[in-house]
């Protein structure tokens, strides 16, 4: 799937041209990648919780903190703000990791617990409103062109799903992931440490999180306190695009990298085409439409079952002409 919904919307982001009538331009690939560099790091922290049969609907809320602590602690040092957002970030992946892993609660609603409460701890420190960052030349910094298409901001997105693959692909990390995802009682019994890898996975999920929110607020020249599900639904079509299975135990973060690029195409081949903006809702509705008809195992039950009786059904002999 990750694979061919990239070509697929790599095609199409080179057709557009056909209804936009002007060529495409650098600026375009260019702006594809801002927007992946706007989603990446939320789809790779909600993906690698996804890989373990897990959900963190905190993301956002995480996201929102580390854009308005980066903001507040930022504006004489950058680096300073990212850190202190980082760190937040991991200290709250760190407090729903080990609710979730050592009391065995749920993480739906431990993280949409946490959503709320980061929601309303960042009205707190806003007082309500959006908060400005005044260090232009940070935010000058992480949106300047690099090699023509890319920015500072998408080659940190892009590293980070880098070192992603070659921690879960050249680790035991990554089978254990999966294994904890397919069937948590048979990792306990083939001795992973269940309760250690979803307290690193959740702590994980909230530094990617909070330090895109961090990059994100630098890019904005100021941080907002509630950006709202749209960042949630789209991390969650990207992850599902990129083969993350809805019931855990299957993914990758090279495929979670494919599945954020779909999605960041999609949008720019909207952008381009001039398309209005409720068709994206409808092309993201479609698109969740037929990754959970292929995920169903209803689905899959009825088409082997078809396969199977065309199979077994006798054929009828021809009928022969003439007389003997």
């Amino acid at each position: 799937m990750p694979t061919v919904s990239l070509v697929l919307v790599l095609v199409a982001f080179l057709c557009s041209p056909a209804l936009s009538g002007r060529p495409l331009a650098v600026f375009d690939v260019y702006n594809a990648l801002q927007g992946f560099a706007q989603l990446g790091l939320l789809a790779l922290a909600i993906g690698i919780t996804m890989i373990a049969g897990e959900f963190d609907l905190s993301v956002v809320g995480t996201y929102a903190l580390g854009g308005m602590l980066a903001v507040e602690f930022g504006q004489t040092s950058p680096v300073l703000g990212v850190l202190v957002a980082m760190a937040g970030g991991a200290a709250v992946g760190i407090a729903q990791g080990g609710l979730i892993a050592w009391l065995r609660i749920p993480s739906m609603p431990v993280t949409l617990a946490t959503y709320i409460a980061l929601l309303g701890l960042t009205y707190a420190l806003s007082g309500g409103l959006s908060k400005t960052y005044p260090n232009s030349d940070a935010t000058l910094w992480v949106d300047q062109t690099v090699a023509g298409v890319f920015s500072p901001r998408s080659l940190l997105t892009l590293a980070a799903f880098v070192m992603a693959a070659l921690l879960l692909g050249f680790t035991k990390l990554g089978r254990e992931l999966r294994a904890i995802g397919g069937d948590r009682r048979a990792a306990r019994v083939a001795g992973v440490g269940v309760e250690r890898r979803l307290v690193g996975i959740f702590t994980t999920s909230g530094t990617l999180a909070a330090l895109g929110g961090a990059l994100l607020s630098y890019s904005f020249a100021s941080a907002n306190p509630d950006p709202g599900l749209q960042p949630l639904i789209l991390a969650a079509v990207a992850a599902l695009l990129g083969g993350v299975s809805l019931a855990g135990g299957r993914g990758t973060p090279t495929g979670l990298l494919a599945g954020t690029l779909s999605v960041a195409l999609l949008a720019q081949i909207v952008a381009v085409t001039a398309i209005p903006d409720y068709s994206t809702q409808l092309l993201y509705a479609a698109l969740l439409a037929v990754i959970v008809a292929i995920e169903s195992p209803g689905l899959h039950q009825t088409l082997s079952r078809g396969f199977r009786n065309r199979r077994a059904a006798p054929r009828t002999p021809a009928a022969t002409t003439g007389e003997e």
